[in-house]
């Protein structure tokens, strides 16, 4: 059994909520603590029952709660070697024993699942994401990159289900208030993937099984749910893939908690 439930997802905050039967995991807790707690509230889920955060890059939309609730409830944290050393410059503050290294391309059992991390491409650090097994049933976080690379195609394929990044239009962007700069950032290798990408490299790992994708990380200024949303059933409905009866896509919220998901 995994269930998830995407907390809060977009430019202004991050957290994912996973568990199994034994245990459950917060991916990036990336609002102020009490805001995170709200969010707990909201799918009826005690953050002291937690059994660790991992986190996935060092960008303050990750991380911004992170030291906040790793000392309050005392939880174990896991990150990248130079994540961490990102992490422990920002002054975060966690007690060395709650400290614990999940480097990339490493399996780790936590809580129950078979976690994987993979790298992605980001102008972080060293940024990575996670694939989470537990009784055939696989889940697949995935934001904050640039593009979709063969070698995470390999790693997420046939995922049941898929937090998946759908960050921007990228005609709202083009015409957007943003200036020249930021707007090559995220339109490159090492910023964000547009709802057409996103949907293009769902085209590639969807299979049978893949039940439900989260549209996630969406920028408040050069994307809308509607708009992610559509564009990405059209190219999918293009190549064959029913969004309606097979495939279903789901919106994310950056203050509204989804309900709890059993993959």
């Amino acid at each position: 059994m995994i269930n998830m439930s995407v907390l809060a997802s977009g430019s202004t905050g991050n957290a994912v909520y996973v568990e199994s039967e034994k245990g459950s995991l917060l991916v990036d807790a990336g609002l102020t603590g009490k805001k995170i707690e709200g969010l707990f509230d909201q799918i009826d889920r005690k953050i002291e029952n937690l059994n660790g955060i991992l986190v996935t890059h060092e960008h303050i939309d990750h991380i911004k709660g992170l030291g906040v609730l790793a000392r309050k409830y005392k939880l174990p944290v896991y990150a990248n070697e130079k994540t961490w050393e990102r992490i422990e410059h920002a002054d975060k503050n966690i007690p060395s024993d709650q400290k614990f290294i999940f480097n990339p391309y490493e399996t780790k059992t936590i809580a129950g699942m078979d976690i994987e991390s993979f790298n992605v491409s980001h102008d972080a650090v060293d940024p990575q994401f996670y694939i989470f097994n537990n009784n055939y049933k696989k889940l697949t976080v995935i934001t904050d990159t640039g593009y979709v690379s063969d070698r995470m195609k390999g790693m997420i394929h046939g995922s049941d289900c898929y937090v998946f990044e759908s960050n921007h239009d990228v005609d709202m962007l083009r015409m957007g208030r943003y200036p020249w700069k930021t707007k090559q950032r995220i339109l490159s290798d090492m910023g964000h993937v547009s709802n057409e990408d996103a949907a293009y490299a769902m085209r590639d790992v969807i299979t049978g099984s893949t039940k439900r994708i989260y549209l996630s990380h969406l920028s408040q200024d050069n994307n809308m749910k509607d708009i992610a949303r559509m564009s990405v059933q059209q190219i999918l409905n293009a190549h064959d893939i029913d969004t309606e009866n097979e495939v279903l896509i789901c919106d994310t919220d950056k203050a509204v908690a989804t309900p709890i998901y059993e993959v």
